[in-house]
């Protein structure tokens, strides 16, 4: 995407554009897909388990009826039982329904959306360092444009003092070093709109690929508007981060709990061998099957749960101490932001009184220069000092929407 000439370009989109074209931004879909893929099968632990198994066993002893019975009076009972066969052949199909769970699963999905909570304010977090860059940049650029502007006017300025000193130079009125002082500033000028030009197309370059947009070299930067209350309330995204870990080790207690619960299940299980199930006697291959139902109950578990909750209980801690710690820094640095912008505040309430001076002093020069009492020299530091005016007055200026944007993003607020 190219932006089209005098686009005006804010600071806002910079930030909307940088936080959706890096490269960051796509984890947030693909943490996104991984939560719903195993949230899906931990929703698979309510369906039944098909397991199939096979064996085939030998028994060095069996049970020989026929020497139990050979007592009773009529052997022909014990003849009449076969001896139990040594080896045994199945093959099952095993089926398992858990019935109650005693809230693991339901646990184990609520720590599973917990955990995709905080993946997500994560990715957010690292996009929202990017600011810093965009300011840092997008200031800079707004910077070098009023600097553009200062010196292009002072060297017209500079172009039509010469002009006019060249008629006088002919008359006779001044002399040739007057015409080379300004000449010597003319080129200064020009050296430092090159500078100007080549600083200016780094930026560019840079913020672009911040933004992941070409931005045309005569794209304009404007002021962000100062509307925006600047209050010490904090909602950075690390804090809620903080948030959301304590909510997962909440989740994490849950689950420990639910595994002491007690647990319902089903079972059934097809299957063919020889002997059939349990029925010894019958020696040849058979169809069979079993139906049941059990519950467990871990009763006692060493006080393992009680050292796991209590371990949980020492991560919240610090992560407490954490998030203290974290807002007590931003807090001091919204103190120093808010010192730098009543300072500034207070420059430029000064830099218009001063820049009216400037003007009258070097209106005066300029008067003195050309009844000869001055020379070209005196009258050009005069002239300096005006534009030095004008550019600390710029300078502050920009400063000053900087520092308020900086207030807001340390605060974790949204700029207009």
């Amino acid at each position: 995407m190219t932006i089209k000439a005098q686009k005006i370009l804010t600071l806002k989109e910079c930030y909307e554009k940088a936080m959706t074209t890096n490269a960051l931004a796509g984890e947030k879909v693909a943490y996104s897909d991984i939560s719903k893929l195993k949230d899906e099968n931990l929703s698979k632990g309510w369906l039944p388990t098909l397991d199939a198994n096979g064996s085939i066993l030998y028994n060095s002893s069996v049970i020989d009826m026929s020497s139990a019975l050979g007592s009773l009076p009529n052997p022909g009972i014990a003849s009449a039982i076969k001896p139990l066969p040594h080896e045994q052949y199945k093959i099952t199909f095993d089926i398992n329904q858990t019935i109650y769970d005693g809230g693991v699963i339901k646990s184990a999905r609520d720590l599973e959306r917990a955990e995709l909570s905080i993946n997500e304010k994560q990715t957010e977090t690292d996009l929202y360092k990017l600011r810093a860059q965009i300011n840092s940049f997008y200031f800079s650029l707004m910077l070098i444009a009023r600097q553009k502007e200062l010196l292009n006017n002072y060297l017209e300025l500079i172009n039509k003092r010469i002009s006019s000193m060249q008629s006088a130079l002919i008359n006779g009125v001044i002399i040739k070093s007057d015409i080379d002082v300004l000449t010597a500033e003319k080129i200064k000028l020009e050296q430092q709109l090159s500078e100007n030009e080549i600083r200016k197309a780094s930026l560019l370059k840079i913020l672009s690929g911040l933004t992941g947009t070409e931005i045309d070299a005569s794209t304009e930067f404007i002021l962000p508007p100062q509307t925006n209350e600047l209050t010490n309330e904090l909602i950075r995204p690390e804090l809620q981060l903080f948030d959301l870990r304590k909510e997962q080790l909440a989740a994490g207690m849950k689950i420990i709990e639910s595994k002491r619960m007690p647990k319902a299940f089903g079972f059934a299980t097809l299957g063919y061998g020889n002997p059939p199930g349990s029925n010894f006697f019958k020696d040849e291959f058979a169809p069979y099957y079993i139906l049941g139902a059990g519950i467990k109950w871990n009763i006692f578990d060493w006080n393992k749960s009680k050292n796991e909750k209590q371990v949980i209980s020492l991560q919240q801690g610090i992560i407490d101490n954490r998030k203290n710690d974290l807002t007590d820094n931003l807090n001091r640095l919204l103190e120093s932001k808010n010192a730098e912008i009543m300072s500034l505040q207070s420059l430029i309430a000064t830099d218009n009184e001063l820049i009216t001076l400037r003007k009258r002093i070097t209106g005066s020069a300029e008067s003195q220069y050309e009844n000869g009492t001055i020379t070209a020299t005196e009258y050009l530091n005069e002239l300096n000092s005006e534009r030095q005016a004008m550019v600390n007055y710029e300078i502050h200026k920009i400063n000053l929407a900087l520092a308020r944007i900086e207030y807001l993003n340390i605060s974790g607020k949204e700029i207009e």
